[in-house]
């Protein structure tokens, strides 16, 4: 699969007191790069709302390796590290590229799914899914054998 990836425009009220991006704007950015890709493929918010399920992180972990600053023009990707085979968990990282491509920041990320109506985890529906198999996978992507309790 070709590599998903998205131009962000730095704004200035990303940045902090040391003129280069504030940490919690990586987040951010992964964030939208994420829904990006999923609404771009036909995972819409009003298909969550439909569907009654939504996903949840249970953690993000950012790796800062070069500054960004305003000026800076960056791309970030999306790409499945791993996932169970029902795509109920999954872990996906944004890598952060300068227009160089040098690598600014890594973000890891773990989740899962939950039906909105029970608070419960869940497993995807066949639509999700399909959509989910479309993330570029990583070097080394793995299926796990991680279940739900």
């Amino acid at each position: 699969m070709t590599v998903y990836s998205q131009h962000i425009q730095i704004r200035w009220a990303d940045i902090d007191a040391n003129r280069h991006l504030r940490h919690s704007a990586y987040y951010d950015y992964g964030a939208a790069v994420r829904m990006m890709f999923l609404s771009s493929h036909g995972l819409t918010t009003q298909k969550l709302e439909e569907f009654q399920i939504g996903p949840i992180l249970f953690r993000e972990e950012a790796i800062f390796r070069r500054e960004i600053v305003l000026e800076d023009k960056i791309f970030i990707d999306v790409e499945m590290v791993k996932a169970t085979p029902d795509l109920s968990r999954w872990s996906l990282r944004h890598n952060f590229l300068k227009e160089d491509g040098s690598r600014a920041a890594l973000l890891n990320i773990d989740g899962a799914w939950i039906d909105m109506a029970k608070r419960k985890l869940t497993a995807p529906n066949e639509f999700i899914q399909k959509i989910f198999l479309e993330i570029p996978k990583a070097t080394g992507f793995e299926w796990s054998a991680i279940t739900q309790k």
